[in-house]
């Protein structure tokens, strides 16, 4: 406590007018504050005592009072706070010394009044005696008096001072020994643990001592040698005696010689299993005045013969003391239980830590040491610690010796307790990063709230806050305010002082700074900054004790019964993703967002020094999974850090049931869903339904909309083999498994209903519902049965695509031929799904092909007779096979089968089946067969082969010249156009595909002559001839053709077969309902060509028989150099052995006839306006539209049909010619009322009659039956009125953008006329939000107002509820809106022009808006713009709302500050919700506001110019070469950083000089120091000089 301040004022009397005050007002001692004297209580008057506060200063009663508020008093000197007792102000105690002082003063006077009474009463003797005499000793007396109370203040003081120094001198020394015990044990401890950490470190290296007995090691390696050999000669010789031949294949008599050698015992030298191993222990100790050094190390001598008996120098319990080394109980007092895992003392992990871990540091040569594998390098081990030099402070531990604690271990019990792993839930309370983060146990949750209760209510109380006379002191425990504002424990980690720059020990409070705490419950740091006063430098005390508190020797007495509830943890074996960069920010906020506040499980692991190695898991959220989320996978997962070595999940995921395969022998039909290559693809069943409804389900199911934050299915850290659903490249969800983890969010998933496998976003994974889960995967693995690739090996690429172009996505009859684990694919045999009496099996093609082979090999190719195997289609175009090999260039490329390089046609010159690739006109195109697929990729491989490493050479390329070509990274055959002068270009024909193209000389190299040939040819279109008169084809027909044949497959017909090119043809191709057209007719009805006349055609008919007839004659024409024509025998009558037998032919049952009529017409509507919801739009611009009325009959009608339609009908064949109304299977797999429209083949054409969508649907799917007849349709359509599309029909983005505005929408429909017949549209106008459709369509500019359409007549007048009431409705109509000009542009400045300007918007650091002072200043009727904005956003309720929404229109727009500005209309961004675009011109920013925000703008605010102006400022642009990440995505060549320094530079006062006005306005900006703005810019990279 501070000493007492007592003033006293000593009136000393000189006068009488002096002593005659003092006579009145005895009292001498007075108050400091007031300046009024002490009294004592007399009679029933109160005194005024002195009354004395916490604080040691003295004040009377009556100034306590003046200054007491709320039971509390600020001393007017300190201004520390006391709290008053019950009893207020004089319940405060009484200086007792001053109240003596005054009674001795109050009692002297008593004397001296009396004594002066006696001296007047008595005679004078001597009448000569001087008159003054009482005045003199009255004068004596008083200043005696005065020396008293001069001497009893001054008493008060020393008596006060050597309290205060005696009570300071006894708490110095308990503080300074507290605190060197505790660094003098710390420094035993360091120097024990370095000590048993050097000797488990060389204990650990005696496990390599055997290398270092080399001679020993040589003799033992001899003895097991010969050991070895003897072995060997025992087993030979046992087997010769079994069976006698084998000593044929062996040496016996070497053998005997080895079993028969004795043992040469001097041979082996045994003298050095008696010499040591040269190494020695050094141990010596170097005592000082205040420390002691220990030095120990192992030094390599010259090895000397091993004594008979070693004593040991080193006993480990006895130790003596001497001279400061470390006793037996010293070192027993911490020394580990088990040495293998010593207790590490509390440090820091690494220089990274030391502000986030309140570790004391550790010295490098202690901590940090690593071992070597060899004795010679290493280190000796030095233990040092000077008590004086360097002090250090314990700070309470939070490593894994708390988990060990004794006070937890009664509780839980030891986390490492001999290999019992105790699993613990836990709360992440403060997270530095995945390898340094504080947890705290929910067991005791209980006892931190406690802990929290009894320091807030330490915290409460008087004593717990700082005085002037209090230290703040490093390494001490204090009380501070951590998170939400509650008291809790704290360590003193940093003190900073006033005036002084780098940390102090120990500080005045007066002189505090700021102070740096570690909250050891929580496990964070925190700054705090000690305020100070605005009149005084030095910081208040009441400032201070907001933010902390002291702790007394009692509370921490009491406090130190709870041990600290953070834990130190880390991840174990987890490091950064980045190992040179460290840990990330995104690591820390992967980290806490996947923890969160909730509560995890604990995996204890290990121990690091003192970190707790653990593992945190999250429990699974729904029973689907019952994998916990482990945390340290899940941040590998995401890429924020790595394992060192992981660890293998203990939990195995959940797999889906296999799939159920077929019967053996028996029939399915089946669809190929995937393939890898004919031995490896998957095959669904589509003998059930369970896929479709699945899939149904699956959509509905997981594309159903969850809140943000509530998806409960969401997938954090996917694990091998786990099974969920995925989104596909469709966007549509499928079931599938996890299989591997690429890398970078993402997954590889297989799908297990198809079997494909696909890369998805982890975003794109959700966790399966059980009701999914049951089925098994539908997805079949298969393979060919009785099939090889032609290498035995692997499939090749020509045999995989042809497989896919025959099988994908194609139904089949799939026959299981064996029985096969589930492990390898299920060989079946799959025929093509026809009504034919034969179905082609797909294995035989790919072997007549020569693409596969059979088991049993290659069939003969001899001159056998061609097996008729009943094939129904034509035979196909054969290739011709050369007799002669190929030559050195090319002969490497061949492998088992010829390459047919060279196209020859077959027999049957009808329907082949082509590739259209090169059009250019309909006389001159060029067509590829089909088949010549496979020989066409065959042929590629073996040109690259051939000339990929052959150098290009200085030919002389010619006319005519054969070569292989590089076109687009492919090489190909070529065909020189023109010769190659002076230029590096020349035109080449592509022989397999008829176009020409311009190429570099290099990219040519010269073609093998035995890959020689072309596969392309040229045909023409017969029956039509140029439009017009023409003896040309015009450029329009040429590009229709090429627009619609080239790429396409098509179908011709050699009409004549002849040696001249083009060859005529007729060509057929399908259209978009898949109908096969004559092209030739196509082009003639759109006009673009004329039919031959009759004659020519009947002549090329001539000529198509006489080529039949003498096709005999055909065969010996010789062959052309480019086609060979000789027809030659089926690439089936090369099989020998007759094929597999092909499943049965499938009858046709009879048609059954079968007539409906049509579903009963709609109900129309009466006229006028009408709510109608919207259900589909036809692509002609028809919308259908449903009542509300209609709406509620369909909820009835639905469930009535489902409830009459409960089982599937037996599907026959009908006549659905005579079929208009029916029942529909929805793509939901529910019954909907429909009427036919159209059959084409295996689909129909149907309408839904209650929604009126139109789709193509397969008959399947169609029952000839009306569903509730006496129903009529709910559905009508409706046609927009006085409006038609733009071309006369509606496009496909108009009729997009009335599907987003309309679908399912309920609009208002005014319905203007109503049809005779129910069944043809209404005539209406639709509304929504009060806009016109049509205006809508024609502001897109998709349709135009008919102004030829007659106004319809007006509405009859409908009964009101207003005429019944009669109220007057005058004045209620909507008044026209008035349409306003266009916005004044201001006066644009002259060149060269210094202005003021200021920056209103900035769009790029080159584009702005400027405004220019005098523009703001500008007058109109006395009023400038701002003024008349600020009386109109006063009345805003005055203003009308927009109506009408032109580009350009003005308006008044609200800003986000509630205020309405100046705009103009730029777009319309949205039709629902309505939004528009505007522009606020005064400002130049842009924004996207809803109706509602937009107003009406009174036509005198046109009357001010534009307040800004659009300018680029000149002298720089944008940086060539950017290296920042973040762009502007309107502008990508600025970037983020450079936009965010302009904004900064641009603040201040700006002048603009005028650079250009045309194209554009152009200035030059300069700052407050006339330099250019943008200066800071370049010289920062941001920005470069234009």
């Amino acid at each position: 406590m501070a000493p007492f301040c007592l003033q006293k004022s000593i009136n000393r009397c000189t006068s009488p007018s002096s002593n005659m005050e003092d006579d009145n007002q005895p009292n001498a001692v007075i108050c400091n504050f007031c300046g009024k004297a002490f009294t004592l209580p007399e009679d029933e008057v109160e005194g005024n005592l002195p009354r004395l506060l916490i604080c040691g200063h003295i004040f009377c009663t009556s100034c306590l009072q003046s200054i007491e508020s709320r039971n509390i008093v600020r001393c007017p000197d300190c201004e520390v706070i006391s709290s008053l007792p019950e009893e207020g102000v004089y319940g405060l105690q009484e200086d007792t010394r001053i109240i003596g002082l005054i009674y001795t003063i109050k009692m002297n006077k008593t004397r001296r009044s009396k004594s002066r009474g006696r001296t007047l009463v008595s005679p004078n003797v001597d009448g000569n005696n001087d008159v003054k005499q009482p005045a003199d000793l009255e004068a004596i007396e008083r200043a005696v008096e005065q020396a008293l109370a001069m001497a009893a203040e001054r008493l008060a003081k020393l008596e006060n001072l050597h309290e205060t120094l005696t009570t300071g001198l006894a708490e110095q020394v308990r503080r300074e020994r507290a605190r060197l015990e505790m660094e003098i044990n710390l420094a035993a401890d360091k120097a024990l643990y370095a000590t048993q950490k050097w000797r488990d470190v060389e204990l650990s290296q005696l496990n390599k001592l055997e290398a270092r007995f080399s001679s020993s090691q040589a003799e033992v390696y001899s003895v097991k040698e010969q050991i070895t050999s003897l072995e060997n000669a025992m087993h030979k010789a046992k087997k010769v005696c079994c069976v006698p031949f084998l000593k044929e294949y062996c040496d016996l008599d070497k053998v005997l010689e080895t079993l028969q050698a004795p043992v040469d015992h001097r041979s082996f030298n045994t003298e050095c299993l008696t010499m040591s191993s040269g190494l020695s222990v050094i141990f010596r100790s170097f005592h000082q005045a205040q420390s002691v050094a220990l030095l120990m190390k192992i030094e390599q001598s010259k090895p000397e013969p091993l004594p008979v008996m070693v004593a040991p120098p080193y006993q480990h319990g006895d130790v003596t003391r001497h001279a400061g080394v470390l006793t037996g109980s010293q070192r027993s007092r911490s020394r580990p239980k088990s040495p293998q895992k010593p207790t590490s003392p509390p440090g820091r992990r690494s220089p990274s830590y030391r502000r986030s871990s309140p570790s004391p540091a550790c010295r490098s040569n202690l901590f940090c040491r690593s071992s070597s594998a060899s004795r010679q390098s290493t280190p000796d081990v030095v233990i040092e610690e000077l008590l004086v030099e360097e002090e250090q402070h314990i700070v309470p531990p939070t490593g894994p010796e708390l988990a060990n604690d004794k006070r937890r271990a009664r509780k839980r019990g030891n986390v490492f307790d001999s290999g019992r792993n105790v699993n613990q839930l836990v709360v992440v309370t403060h997270v530095v990063n995945p390898c340094h983060f504080y947890v705290q146990y929910m067991a005791e949750k209980w006892e931190s709230d406690r802990l929290s209760r009894k320091i807030n209510n330490f915290c409460a109380r008087d004593y717990s806050m700082f005085t002037f006379s209090d230290r703040v002191e490093s390494g001490s425990i204090i009380f501070a305010k951590g998170k939400e504002d509650l008291w809790c424990r704290a360590s003193v980690l940093e003190v900073f002082q006033i005036g002084c720059e780098k940390m102090v020990k120990i500080c005045p409070v007066s002189q505090l700074a700021s102070v740096q705490v570690f909250f050891m419950d929580y496990g964070f740091t925190k700054n705090i900054s000690v305020e100070r006063e605005v009149a005084s430098p030095e910081p208040s005390v009441n400032n201070l004790n907001n933010h902390l508190r002291k702790v007394n020797e009692a509370e921490n007495a009491e406090l130190s019964r709870f041990c600290p509830q953070a834990i130190r943890c880390a991840f174990k074996d987890l490091v950064p993703y980045n190992l040179t960069k460290g840990w990330s920010q995104e690591a820390q906020v992967e980290f806490c967002r996947i923890v969160g506040s909730a509560a995890v499980e604990m995996h204890p692991l290990g121990q690091d020094k003192d970190f707790l190695l653990v593992d945190l898991k999250k429990a699974p959220m729904d029973p689907c999974s019952d994998v916990a989320i482990s945390v340290r996978e899940y941040l590998v997962f995401v890429e924020v850090a790595r394992f060192y070595c992981p660890v293998k999940p203990g939990r195995r995921p959940l797999k889906y049931y296999p799939a159920v395969y077929p019967q053996i022998l028996t029939k399915h039909n089946g669809v190929v869903s995937h393939i890898s290559s004919p031995g490896d693809f998957y095959i669904q069943l589509t003998d059930s339904m369970e896929s479709l409804l699945l899939l149904t389900k699956l959509q509905d199911c997981y594309n159903a909309e969850v809140p943000a934050g509530e998806d409960h299915l969401l997938i954090y850290c996917p694990v091998i083999g786990q099974a969920c659903v995925a989104r596909f490249e469709d966007t549509l969800w499928y079931r599938a498994e996890v299989i591997g983890h690429p890398g970078g969010r993402k997954v590889e998933v297989c799908y297990t209903d198809f079997g494909n496998k696909a890369t998805v976003l982890v975003s794109d994974l959700r966790k399966i519902k059980d009701e999914f889960f049951s089925l098994p995967a539908l997805a079949i693995r298969c393979c060919l049965a009785d099939v090889l690739p032609l290498s035995g090996e692997t499939w090749s690429d020509c045999c995989i695509s042809r497989f896919v172009s025959l099988a994908h996505h194609k139904l089949f009859v799939v026959v299981a031929t064996e029985k096969s684990p589930k492990s390898k694919p299920l060989p079946v045999k799959l025929y093509e799904s026809d009504e034919t009496d034969s179905s082609a099996d797909i294995a035989e093609v790919l072997i007549a092909e020569q693409l596969a082979c059979s088991k049993d090999g290659f069939k003969s190719t001899g001159t056998e007779s061609p097996v008729n195997d009943g094939a129904i289609w034509d035979p196909p175009l054969e290739l011709k096979v050369e007799a002669k090999g190929l030559d050195a260039s090319g002969g490497d490329a061949m492998e088992c089968f010829d390459l047919k390089s060279q196209l020859s046609l077959s027999k049957s010159l009808r329907d082949l089946k082509v590739r259209v690739t090169h059009v250019s006109s309909p006389s001159s195109f060029y067509v590829h067969l089909a088949q010549s697929d496979a020989q066409l990729k065959r042929l590629s491989e073996l040109l690259k082969k051939a000339c990929e490493l052959l150098e290009p050479e200085a030919a002389a390329w010619k006319h005519d010249m054969t070569c292989a070509a590089h076109i687009n990274g492919v090489w190909e055959r070529g065909q020189i156009c023109s010769d190659v002068t002076s230029s590096s270009v020349v035109e080449v024909k592509r022989c397999d595909h008829g176009n020409k193209v311009k190429l570099d000389v290099n990219n040519l190299r010269p073609l093998p002559s035995s890959l020689a040939g072309s596969f392309a040819l040229e045909c023409s279109l017969t029956d039509i001839r140029p439009a017009g008169g023409q003896l040309t084809w015009t450029a329009t027909a040429c590009d229709f053709m090429s627009y619609y044949l080239i790429g396409a497959s098509t179908l011709i017909t050699i009409q004549n077969l002849t040696d001249q090119r083009p060859l005529p043809v007729t060509l057929h191709c399908t259209n978009k309902m898949g109908d096969l057209v004559n092209f030739s007719d196509f082009l003639a009805s759109k006009g673009l060509a004329l039919k031959e006349r009759k004659a020519a055609a009947e002549k090329i008919h001539q000529n198509d028989k006489k080529a039949q007839e003498g096709s005999s004659s055909a065969v010996k024409t010789p062959p052309s150099p480019a086609y060979s024509l000789t027809p030659m025998p089926p690439i089936y009558s090369e099989l020998t052995q007759p094929v597999a037998p092909k499943p049965a032919m499938r009858t046709r049952r009879p048609t059954e006839k079968v007539k409906t009529e049509l579903y009963k017409a709609p109900e129309l509507p009466c006229l006028g306006h009408n709510h109608m919801t919207i259900s589909a739009i036809k692509e002609d611009g028809l919308i259908y539209a449903r009542t509300q009325n209609a709406d509620c009959q369909l909820e009835q009608l639905r469930d009535k049909i489902q409830q009459s339609m409960k089982t599937l009908p037996n599907q026959k064949p009908y006549t659905w010619k005579t079929v208009q109304g029916c029942a529909v299977i929805g793509p939901d797999m529910l019954w909907y009322r429909g009427q036919m429209l159209e059959v084409m083949g295996g689909h129909v054409k149907v309408q839904y009659v209650d929604y009126g969508l139109v789709e193509n649907i397969p008959v399947v799917h169609v029952y000839p039956r009306l569903l509730c007849e006496h129903v009529p349709q709910l559905c009508m359509a409706c046609r927009l009125h006085a409006i038609s599309p733009v071309g006369g029909s509606w496009q496909q983005d108009a009729v997009e953008l009335l599907k987003e505005m309309l679908l399912y929408r309920r609009v208002d429909v005014h319905v203007l006329e109503v049809p005779a017949d129910p069944r043809q549209p209404l005539t209406v106008e639709i509304f929504m939000d009060g806009l016109s459709l049509n205006n809508i369509l024609c502001h897109h500019k998709h349709a135009l107002k008919d102004s030829t359409t007659l106004k319809m007549p007006p509405l009859p007048p409908a009964v009101s509820i207003l005429d019944v009431w009669d109220i007057d409705t005058e004045g209620l109509e909507v008044l026209q809106e008035v349409m306003l000009g266009p916005f004044m542009e201001p006066t644009l400045p002259q060149e060269e022009e210094l202005l003021k300007v200021r920056v209103r918007h900035l769009q790029t650091p080159n584009e702005l808006f400027l405004c220019w002072e005098d523009t703001t200043k500008q007058l109109v009727d006395g009023e400038t713009l701002e003024e008349l904005l600020s009386n109109i956003n006063a009345n805003t309720e005055s203003l009308k709302e927009l109506s009408n929404f032109p580009p350009g229109g003005p308006c008044l727009a609200e800003y986000s500050n509630g205020s309405f500005y100046r705009a103009k209309i730029i777009d319309i961004t949205s039709a629902d919700p309505v939004m528009i675009l505007v522009q606020h011109v005064d400002f130049g920013s842009h924004d996207t506001l809803p109706t509602s925000k937009l107003r009406q703008m009174p036509a005198k605010l046109l009357r001010f110019p534009v307040q800004v102006l659009k300018v680029r400022a000149a002298g720089f642009k944008a940086p060539s070469v950017s290296v920042e990440d973040e762009v502007l995505p309107y502008s990508p060549e600025w970037s983020v950083k450079a936009t965010l320094t302009m904004i900064k530079l641009l603040h201040g006062n700006l002048t603009a000089s005028v650079v250009t006005r045309v194209p554009e306005l152009s200035v030059l900006l300069y700052n407050d120091d006339d330099n250019l703005v943008f200066l800071s810019l370049v010289e920062s990279g941001l920005a470069e000089f234009d």
